[in-house]
C-alpha cells in the first residue's frame, strides 16, 4: 500500500475527533457523565468525562466506512464497540469491578473468536515457544491487561491519549516496515483519533476521556500488538509490543508490587503511580506529562531498533532496559510508594508549593 493512501483515512479520523469532542463535552454535562474531584485525583473542579465517545466514533466509523476492514479486524472493531460500551456504562452509572472485568473479557473473547490470538511467545535464547492450549487464555489476559493498564495511567491531563498515540504510531511504523500495511493503517487511524481529542484534554483539560476512552485505547492497542506479533516472523516480535507499551505495563506491574509490599489489596487505587511520583517530587502537572511522553518516545525508539537488529543483541538490550527501569522505579518510589532516603511528608509539602501549570 503506497504511503499516500494512508492520508484520507488518517485525516478523516482526526477531523471527526476534533469536531465531535466539543459535542461530547456538552453531552457529558447534560447526561451527568462528570468526574468530581477527590483526594486521589489532581483536578479541582467537576469535569466532563465522555471524550472517549469522540475517539470511538472517529476510530470506528473511519475504519468501517473508509477502510472497510474484514477478517480479524472485524473482531477488533466489534470488540472495541463492546469495551467502549462497558466503559460508557461505567462513566454513566458506575459499574462494579467485576462487571467491568466481565465486559472487558467479553470484548477480548470477540477479538479471539475472529482470530486475534497469540500462538507463541518469544524465547530469546532458543527461538519461540508454541503456546498450544494456552494461546487463548494468554491472549485474553494480554488484551484485558493492556486495557486496564491504559486505564491506570489515565491520571493526568493528556497522559493516556498521548501515550496511546505514541504507542500506536510506533506499532504503525513497525508494521509498515515489516510489510503489514493494514495493521499499520489501523494503528495510524487510532493515532489520528487520539490526537484529534488531545487538544481538548491536554493541561489544562477541558474534558476527560473517561473509562469509555481509556478502555477503547487500551483494547485497541492490545489487539494491534497481537496482530503485529502474529503476522511477524521475527523471534523478538512479541517482546517489541511490551517495550512499545512499556509505560503502562511497567506502571501497572509496579503498582501490583507496591500494593503487595504495602499489604493492601491490588485492586485499590493509590497515589504512587509514575505521574503521582513525579508530582510528589515537585514536577508540575504539565511537565510531568511531557517527561512521561519523553520516556515513552525513548521506549518506542528502542522498540523500532529491536526490529532491525539481531536477536542476540536485542535480548541484551532488553536486559539492560529492564535493569535501568527497575533501578529508576526503585529510586523514585514506584515499588514502595516512597522515594528512597526521603521523608514522604516533605515530598507532599513540596508538591503543594509548586504551580499546577508548566
Amino acid at each position: 500500500m503506497p504511503i499516500f493512501e494512508y492520508f484520507w483515512p488518517v485525516a478523516s479520523a482526526f477531523v471527526i475527533a476534533v469536531v465531535l469532542t466539543p459535542l461530547t463535552i456538552k453531552l457529558a454535562f447534560r447526561w451527568g457523565a462528570t468526574d468530581a474531584p477527590d483526594t486521589r485525583k489532581v483536578h479541582t473542579q467537576v469535569m466532563p468525562r465522555m471524550g472517549g465517545l469522540a475517539i470511538f466514533l472517529a476510530f470506528f466509523f473511519t475504519l468501517l466506512v473508509v477502510v472497510r476492514v474484514s477478517g480479524p479486524f472485524t473482531g477488533l472493531l466489534a470488540g472495541c464497540a463492546l469495551v467502549f460500551l462497558t466503559g460508557w456504562l461505567d462513566d454513566m452509572f458506575g459499574l462494579s469491578p467485576l462487571m467491568k472485568l466481565l465486559g472487558q473479557l467479553a470484548a477480548a473473547g470477540v477479538a479471539v473468536y475472529f482470530g486475534i490470538v497469540i500462538h507463541y511467545v518469544t524465547n530469546p535464547f532458543n527461538g519461540s515457544l508454541d503456546l498450544g492450549v494456552f494461546s487463548i487464555p494468554l491472549t485474553l489476559l494480554w488484551i484485558v491487561g493492556i486495557t486496564n493498564a491504559i486505564n491506570l495511567i489515565d491520571g493526568l491531563d493528556g497522559l493516556a491519549a498521548g501515550i496511546s498515540a505514541i504507542a500506536a504510531a510506533t506499532m504503525g511504523v513497525i508494521a509498515f516496515l515489516q510489510g503489514q500495511p493494514q495493521v499499520a493503517l489501523v494503528a495510524f487511524v487510532l493515532v489520528a483519533a487520539a490526537l484529534g481529542f488531545l487538544p481538548f484534554n491536554f493541561h489544562p483539560a477541558r474534558t476527560f476521556m473517561g473509562d469509555c476512552g481509556s478502555n477503547l485505547l487500551g483494547f485497541a492497542l492490545g489487539c494491534l500488538s497481537v496482530l503485529a506479533a502474529t503476522k511477524s516472523t521475527a523471534v523478538i516480535s512479541l517482546l517489541v509490543p511490551i517495550v512499545v507499551l512499556g509505560i503502562p505495563i511497567f506502571d501497572t506491574f509496579f503498582a501490583i508490587v507496591r500494593r503487595v509490599h504495602n499489604k493492601t489489596p491490588i485492586y485499590l487505587p493509590d497515589k504512587a503511580h509514575l505521574h503521582h511520583r513525579l508530582m510528589a517530587l515537585g514536577v508540575s502537572h504539565g511537565r510531568s506529562v511531557l517527561i512521561i511522553y519523553g520516556i515513552s518516545l525513548l521506549f518506542s525508539g528502542i522498540a523500532v531498533t529491536l526490529t532491525l537488529v539481531q536477536n542476540s543483541k536485542a535480548s541484551l538490550a532488553l536486559v539492560l532496559l529492564l535493569l535501568l527501569v527497575f533501578l529508576a522505579a526503585d529510586r523514585i518510589g514506584l515499588l514502595t510508594g516512597e522515594r528512597r532516603g526521603t521523608d514522604p511528608d516533605s515530598e507532599v509539602e513540596a508538591a503543594k508549593t509548586r504551580s499546577a501549570g508548566l
